[in-house]
């Protein structure tokens, strides 16, 4: 249900006893995606000019790239030992070390190894982050929060596009991964000098959960992983493999995507407040629809590149499974519910890259056709979303 808006509120600004995570939160989410975003935007050139791949090596890779995203229910067991927030540190050290030797393994057991190193630190990152947005932030902040965060990663992947143009004229693919890794590294070492966390937090269960009340949840979690696997492994791949894409071409479609991602983020967190989480999210899956179609069918380059930004403006909404969440479930859930659904997110996430490898050795179309079912199917499954109303005044973060 939507939430309601008052001019007096939006000038509110997040609790002062929230502001030392914000800031851990927002050091750390540019981190993790300069590793990510910069092992993004160089893999399918690395992995096509250096290693050699056709589809179905690029789409094993990927699927090994989700395991750790899959095994991500196994952070609960690691909360038994660690606080959350020395597990992200230690999750964004292990990405930069990943990331920063990825270049000298051009090969598939080389790449399938250090994929390993550097998905698991970015996945228990990410199921950590969204755990300790919703645990310090409230249902109206939390969106507004994530919003933000959103904005860092799209300055931070601006970032290492330009680094990566720029240094692609005068240094290799193993160069370029070390300076990128190293940074993320140093990052997660700063982090394990910080302790931004608060008295007074709900406990968390540390122990696997899986409730019937969270059902809804758990469908739509699964479907986003399903749907988003099939264009990370394969939009890029589309526009290298069949438009003749070049590295510096892929890396200005980046900037120019996060460009617009940065100022439309915080709109889009301040709209999960105003239209409610259905309404977003039927837009995105209906959008997304449309967008897998014109994957399979067109065979204009200029089209597929202006449907790529628009793909990377929707999928934005997804951060609105995270926010229904909040609103439906308890606060001693949320550690344990993130890891599990993380692990749901993943179940397909696996499998379905090195399957979309083998459909496009028979029929690259059938890959984005697979794409649009599924966006239909979350489609559907979106229009069940009902939240409890809230009374309580809403909280605007600057």
């Amino acid at each position: 249900m939507p939430e309601t808006e008052s001019a007096a509120t939006q000038q509110n600004a997040i609790p002062a006893q929230a502001r030392r995570m914000f800031l851990f939160l927002i050091i750390l989410t540019a981190a993790s995606q300069i590793g990510m975003q910069g092992w993004i935007t160089l893999f399918n050139n690395f992995a096509v000019e250096r290693a050699g791949f056709g589809g179905f090596e690029v789409g094993l890779v990927q699927s090994v790239r989700e395991v750790p995203g899959f095994l991500a229910m196994l952070v609960v067991y690691v909360l038994l030992v660690l606080p959350e927030h020395r597990i992200v540190a230690l999750a964004i050290a292990t990405l930069g070390l990943g990331v920063g030797i990825t270049g000298l393994f051009p090969s598939v057991p080389g790449l399938v190894v250090t994929t390993l190193v550097m998905s698991f630190g970015f996945h228990y990152y990410e199921t950590l982050n969204m755990s300790l947005t919703l645990q310090y932030f409230d249902r109206s902040q939390a969106p507004l929060v994530m919003g933000r965060l959103r904005s860092v990663t799209g300055i931070s992947n601006i970032a290492v596009g330009l680094t990566v143009l720029a240094a692609s004229h005068f240094m290799d693919f193993a160069g370029i991964y070390a300076i990128l890794g190293g940074v993320v590294a140093l990052a997660g070492l700063w982090a394990l000098t910080q302790d931004p966390t608060k008295r007074g937090m709900p406990v968390q269960r540390k122990k696997m959960i899986l409730r019937k009340k969270y059902s809804l949840y758990y469908i739509l979690t699964f479907l986003a992983g399903a749907r988003r696997q099939i264009f990370m492994a394969f939009a890029i791949f589309l526009l290298v493999k069949k438009f003749n894409m070049g590295l510096s071409e892929i890396t200005g479609l980046f900037i120019l995507n996060n460009l617009i991602n940065v100022f439309a983020n915080p709109l889009i967190g301040r709209a999960i407040n105003r239209y409610g989480e259905r309404a977003l999210l039927t837009v995105e899956y209906a959008v997304v629809t449309c967008i897998f179609v014109a994957y399979a069918f067109s065979g204009s380059k200029l089209l597929i590149c202006v449907l790529y930004v628009l793909d990377q403006l929707v999928i934005n909404f997804a951060m609105c499974v995270g926010t229904y969440f909040q609103k439906i479930g308890d606060p001693q859930d949320i550690s344990p519910t993130m890891a599990v659904g993380f692990t749901i997110n993943h179940i397909a996430a696996v499998a379905i890259p090195v399957a979309g490898g083998a459909l496009w050795l028979w029929d690259a179309r059938l890959v984005f056709l697979g794409g649009a079912a599924l966006s239909l199917c979350s489609l559907i499954a979106a229009q069940f979303i009902r939240t409890p109303p809230r009374q309580e005044v809403v909280i605007h973060a600057k």
